[in-house]
């Protein structure tokens, strides 16, 4: 008589999975700084676009009304220059503009400032 084992040999080991998931864990540390950093340099070219808008309506307010300081409600709205301004990283702008002085962004992501020469 001969006896045979029902005992399965397949799957994994202990210690290859430990060896997977060091794997994944370095591939998630070499790509989560770079996901950062381009999440950041999108953001702020977000907020220079933004900048950009505000001083080409800031630009042409000057010209159509001949002053030389504008507010932003003047810019911003719905029947005026730049219809919405949509914030990318809870950023604040200026609530003034004047013919050429450079636009300051403060506050961008909480703790970048970026400034816009016109």
């Amino acid at each position: 008589m001969k006896h045979t084992s029902n005992t399965s040999t397949k799957g994994f080991t202990l210690v290859e999975i430990m060896i997977v998931v060091v794997i994944i864990g370095l591939l998630a540390a070499m790509a989560i700084p770079a996901f950062q950093k381009v999440r950041q340099s999108s953001q702020d070219k977000a907020v220079l676009n933004n900048a950009r808008q505000l001083s080409a309506a800031s630009d042409q307010y000057f010209l159509e009304n001949g002053v030389s300081t504008v507010a932003q409600t003047s810019l911003v709205g719905a029947s005026n220059y730049v219809k919405s301004l949509n914030l990318v990283a809870n950023e604040t702008y200026p609530t003034n503009f004047t013919q050429g002085v450079t636009i300051t962004i403060n506050g961008v992501a909480g703790v970048r400032t970026i400034t816009y020469a016109p």
